[in-house]
């Protein structure tokens, strides 16, 4: 693209505004920035749009989400799913009411009716209110933990999950042939709602969300008898989980709920966090002060999109608030599910959890503990989603929970996508269940090491950025392509996954199998010692991700090797 030429254009074309013009003829003389906005389009990727709100063609803004509107209407169509009509939810980041309208009116344009939420929604509501109204799409504007300066866009198909194959490469392809605004249409909104094209999600489908949240509780008389005694602080990150997390809370008969004020409120430009992530330390400030004035036995964090739950407990022994990470909460929630269903006779048969690659190996002994089967998916919930849909399907298994690393699970089949509201009934649950035995969630988390082994995993993170960032992160994954180790640190390789070429190579022996799963720009290391290491760019975001696991005998033990092994990899891709 010739970045110059295209931005011209837009300086000059009648067909974008006031405020766009205004806001490039400010950086008419920083070619850099002006390169860096029209370089190229804005990546479609499998799952949507995500990145840096302001003008330009590498850009969020009102013009690059009709466009990716456009293409996801023209294969709607071509699916003949018009009449079904897609629906649309946003959070609370800069410009999502209006992202919202402008894909909206351009889905009527085409003829395809549009089911708006009235006000902000979580994004596994969404999902839900996909399967709900039968719709054969869904659109969340939302770029979830992303920095105030981001936003994005996500697709979701009728299963109510995010767009896996062959619907996320035929939209991509679909998006990839709009290359002009001439082929965008829009329409007027009262014109779009005279015509039947555009309409407002009612309460009901709020109400039977809820009711689909409820239904999830194993032993609801057991938060009845501690409900009283649970203090519980949450703070929604100036994002979405404020009403459906107290509403929850409330219809679980929990009393003492406390939310951080300051964070309370709905506001994009997240004005007390620079980055609005359960997990990061920096985010819990304000609600970690709030939970030692009021004495809170719980902390509970959700991101803007609320899909995702940050969790820190208080440890009676230290009196200090011990942070979970999502592996941690998620095992919590698993073991619950799965001793309690079993215990219960309420446990399906072919029982099965699903859990991403990167996620916790405690999932595996879990899992047999209760002759529950494991399967391993590759990163992202919308695997997870996928595998729901092809239990449906065929009726292989049954879904009993689905977690993955980054703070994100779902405990039922209402919606197919991780859901933070859904992940803190149970998890309240959990802690009602064992404050009833006189212990906390960090006591219950050292009898769960106790007995199934001191995993450990953590996360390291390269940002790089702009054209020679994306060319840096493509050489990365080549280079380690082209010279796969024998040893990291002081672990054997026992072999190398390599997702995007469907091989699993055995270092001992050079066999080579596949691996099973769709192509993906992903290596996994299998190490000796049950630990293992991963690395794969991000999807949404301008990084390289490596990620470690150990198994200990002990917190410390589990601690040193995993420092070890990150030290170790880091090493590897300097």
């Amino acid at each position: 693209m010739d970045f110059m030429k295209e931005y011209q254009k837009w300086c000059t074309d009648p067909y974008f505004d006031e405020e766009t013009k205004a806001e490039l003829a400010a950086i008419a003389d920083d070619k850099a920035e002006i390169e860096d906005r029209f370089y190229r389009t804005l990546e479609f990727g499998t799952g949507g749009l995500r990145g840096v709100i302001g003008a330009g063609t590498n850009r969020m803004n009102i013009y690059t989400v009709r466009q990716a509107t456009q293409g996801l209407a023209n294969y709607i169509i071509s699916q003949n799913g018009q009449n079904k009509g897609v629906a649309i939810a946003h959070d609370s980041r800069r410009m999502s009411p209006e992202f919202t309208e402008e894909a909206a009116l351009c889905l009527a344009a085409n003829g395809i009716k549009a089911y708006v939420f009235p006000s902000l929604r979580p994004t596994p509501e969404l999902s839900f209110a996909v399967r709900e109204l039968g719709c054969i799409a869904g659109i969340v504007i939302t770029a979830s933990h992303n920095p105030r300066e981001y936003n994005g866009y996500k697709v979701y198909w009728e299963d109510g999950a995010q767009i896996t194959p062959p619907h996320d490469g035929n939209i991509l392809a679909e998006v990839a042939k709009v290359t002009s605004f001439d082929m965008v249409k829009t329409m007027d909104k009262d014109a779009a709602v005279a015509a039947g094209l555009y309409n407002v999600i009612g309460d009901d489908v709020d109400e039977k969300y809820f009711d689909a949240l409820r239904k999830q509780s194993i032993h609801p008389e057991v938060i009845k008898e501690v409900a009283k005694d649970i203090k519980i602080v949450y703070t929604p990150l100036h994002g979405t989980g404020l009403l459906p997390v107290q509403r929850v809370l409330k219809d679980l008969g929990f009393e003492n709920v406390y939310v951080e004020p300051q964070q309370a409120i709905a506001d994009g430009n997240f004005p007390t966090v620079a980055y609005p992530n359960p997990e990061d330390p920096k985010a819990w400030e304000l609600a970690l002060k709030l939970a030692k004035e009021k004495d809170a036995d719980l902390v509970l964090a959700t991101d803007p999109d609320a899909d995702r739950l940050g969790v820190y407990c208080k440890d009676t022994k230290t009196g200090e608030y011990v942070s979970f990470t999502g592996n941690m909460s998620g095992m919590l929630i698993a073991e619950y599910i799965l001793r309690e269903r079993t215990a219960t006779g309420t446990m399906p048969e072919n029982p099965a959890l699903i859990e991403t690659i990167v996620t916790t190996d405690m999932a595996k002994p879990i899992a047999a503990a209760y002759n529950v089967r494991l399967i391993e998916v590759l990163t992202g919930f919308k695997y997870i989603g996928e595998q729901i849909k092809i239990f449906d399907e065929t009726g292989c298994n049954n879904y009993v929970f689905g977690l993955e690393e980054s703070y994100g699970c779902l405990p039922g089949t209402y919606a197919r996508d991780k859901d933070a509201p859904a992940a803190v009934t149970m998890l309240c649950e959990v802690a009602a269940y064992y404050k009833k035995q006189g212990k906390t969630l960090w006591d219950a988390m050292i009898d769960i090491y106790e007995k199934y082994g001191y995993y450990k995993e953590g996360l390291a993170t390269m940002t790089l950025k702009g054209i020679d960032g994306a060319a840096q992160i493509q050489k990365i994954m080549s280079d380690a392509r082209a010279n796969l180790p024998k040893e990291v640190g002081s672990h054997k390789v026992i072999a190398v996954r390599d997702y995007k070429a469907d091989t699993r190579t055995e270092i001992a022996t050079g066999k080579v199998t596949p691996t099973g799963l769709p192509n993906s720009n992903v290596l996994y290391y299998e190490l000796s010692d049950n630990a293992w290491c991963c690395v794969r760019p991000s999807g949404t975001e301008p990084k390289i991700k490596f990620y470690f696991g150990v198994k200990g005998e002990s917190l410390k033990d589990s601690e040193e090797k995993l420092e070890a092994l990150k030290s170790a990899m880091m090493k590897m891709f300097e």
